[in-house]
């Protein structure tokens, strides 16, 4: 369905508008949970690698007088709700692109937004910082550009955060309550309902009610990367998410055509998911002491048992390390020291 199909009429918006309290109130709350989250980030990431090693590649421009990029600026990572699309390229300046549209991003005229053949989802809070350190990750382990899909952050989100989340509904059952609690916010307050939601709105495939984007596969990072592996001429050859980024890919995926999932391959970290789509190859890991990622298997079970926590954050031990295990869906690669039982 084209981007813009079920606007709102004059009437419509008129009598929504009455019962709606204005964005410029719900945003500031909606800000101010979104840092807390890039919080958690900081720990279930490898957040401190990635500012430092930026800022080590940025020094030279520093030392000619030259202005370097503002890294917080492009990730926008502190309090912004909307998601983007982070390009991360540890190996070639200036090493992060970032978009805010996924149409545009399909229709760039760049060769590295159709040579990057891996995507990434995070978990936990899903801030951009976060998103950025598991792709920068996975990009230095892997000497190859990264898609990061940064999850954007709305109200149902909020709502959901305050009830528990997924630490008390499982990972499934947050999917669905999330996608729930969207459309419902579509259908009474609109304007509440868009704040957030821009990059999953951007989709060619996007579906609207009253003017505001809600979830066709339970999230709005499930619906954008649905919508790049739908569209994108190349198509993704591996996907590594991480807790319920692991299950946002695995719903979108789920309805793929055939040839859209021809040898592709999924590593999930501390989240098993059902195997259940032909042609793809599941790498699955699962901490011991990974209590989390435990009670939210939900009868998945992990192909490797690893002595870790649900941190990817290696200052934070015993971590997951991201980069080695994307290295076991590399065909050649050495398995036998990547730590896993």
């Amino acid at each position: 369905m084209p981007i813009g199909d079920n606007l709102p009429t004059q009437s419509e918006q008129t009598f929504l508008n009455l019962f709606e309290p204005p964005p410029q109130v719900i945003e500031p709350a909606i800000r101010a949970c979104r840092l807390f989250n890039t919080a958690l980030d900081a720990i279930f990431y490898d957040v401190p690698t990635l500012t430092a090693q930026l800022a080590e590649k940025d020094a030279p421009m520093s030392a000619r007088g030259e202005k370097a990029p503002s890294r917080i600026v492009q990730f926008d990572a502190l309090t912004n709700p909307e998601g983007s699309l982070l390009l991360i390229d540890a190996t070639t300046a200036p090493y992060v692109h970032k978009y805010t549209n996924v149409e545009l991003f399909l229709s760039s005229p760049y060769q590295e937004t159709r040579d990057v053949e891996i995507a990434t989802i995070t978990g936990v809070g899903s801030s951009a910082l976060g998103s950025a350190a598991l792709a920068w990750d996975i990009s230095l382990a892997l000497e190859k550009p990264v898609l990061a899909i940064v999850p954007g952050y709305g109200m149902a989100d909020v709502i959901l955060q305050a009830l528990g989340g997924w630490f008390g509904f499982g990972l499934y059952d947050y999917l669905h309550a999330k996608s729930l609690i969207q459309n419902g916010l579509a259908n009474v307050a609109p304007q509440t309902a868009s704040i957030g939601r821009r990059l999953s709105a951007s989709t060619p495939d996007a579906k609207t009610v009253h003017g505001a984007p809600v979830f066709r596969r339970g999230s709005g990072s499930s619906d954008v990367l649905h919508a790049l592996l739908t569209y994108r001429e190349a198509p993704f050859k591996l996907l590594v998410g991480h807790s319920k980024g692991a299950l946002q890919i695995g719903n979108a995926i789920r309805s793929l055509a055939p040839e859209r999932t021809h040898a592709l391959r999924v590593v999930t970290l501390g989240c098993p998911i059902a195997t259940n789509v032909d042609g793809v190859s599941y790498y699955q890991y699962l901490g011991l002491y990974d209590a989390l990622g435990q009670l939210n298997m939900w009868g998945n079970l992990p192909d490797r048992w690893t002595p870790t926590w649900h941190s990817t954050n290696p200052m934070l031990p015993p971590a997951m390390a991201a980069g080695k295990y994307a290295e076991d869906a590399i065909p050649g690669t050495d398995q036998s020291q990547n730590g896993y039982l």
